[in-house]
This record gives C-alpha cells, sequence and structure tokens, in this order.
C-alpha cells in the first residue's frame, strides 16, 4: 500500500496493456503519472526512499513484460518529478522523486531520483 492507502499491484499493469493490445488496434502508448506517495523522511540531508525505488523497479518490470508480450510502448513518466501540491492530498503526502523543503524551496535529489536517473542514462 502507498502512504495513501493505494494497493500497489504492478502485474494489473501488464495485464491492462496486453488485453487492451488484444482487443484494439492501440494509438502511441505513453504512460504517464506512474508513482507513488510514499511515507519519504528526510534524514541528514538525503531522502532513502527504497519503498518507492521498489516501485519503480516494479512497475518498469511489469511495463517490461507488456512490452515482450507485443505491447509498443512509446514513453514512462515517473509521478512526479518534485514534491508538490496535490489536489486530493494537499502537501500533505509526497510523491516526488526530487524531495522540496516547502519552507525554503530547497530541492534535494531523493535516492528514487538517483536511481531513475541512473536507469535512463544506462538504456
Amino acid at each position: 500500500m502507498t502512504d495513501i492507502g493505494w494497493e500497489i499491484y504492478p502485474k494489473a499493469l501488464t495485464e491492462l496493456l496486453v488485453s487492451l493490445n488484444k482487443k484494439y488496434t492501440l494509438p502511441p502508448i505513453y504512460i504517464t503519472e506512474n508513482g507513488a506517495a510514499m511515507a519519504d523522511e528526510f534524514t541528514d540531508g538525503e531522502v532513502r526512499d527504497n519503498d518507492r525505488i521498489e516501485y519503480y523497479h516494479e512497475h518498469l518490470n511489469a511495463l517490461h513484460n507488456a512490452t515482450e508480450q507485443g505491447v509498443k510502448v512509446d514513453g514512462y513518466f515517473a509521478w512526479s518529478l518534485m514534491d508538490n501540491f496535490e489536489w486530493a492530498e494537499g502537501y500533505l503526502k509526497r510523491f516526488g522523486i526530487v524531495h522540496v523543503d516547502y519552507n525554503t524551496q530547497k530541492r534535494t535529489v531523493k535516492a528514487s531520483g538517483k536511481a531513475y536517473s541512473n536507469l535512463i542514462t544506462s538504456r
């Protein structure tokens, strides 16, 4: 579960894409706003959000599984780049791969942001 109680079930991404691909001729597919609110803690100048890293790892593997079954995906975007105001949760939950100190506006790349950067630069 995410920090706001959403179930984490990456296999659903694979199942949905594969079933849609079998039933329809799909337009270009871009996965947008895939991410999760996690209970981040800013400690000693960093955020070690291993739960978010795991979330992205599992969902990107699910996306890979869909492509292995013939689904063409043209892009994937992590949700969200920075912690920000979220329409239903305000500033209470953190979704970003970059921590924002709301008082000073200082930005700090989280462990998940570094992992995501390493992944996309290695491809």
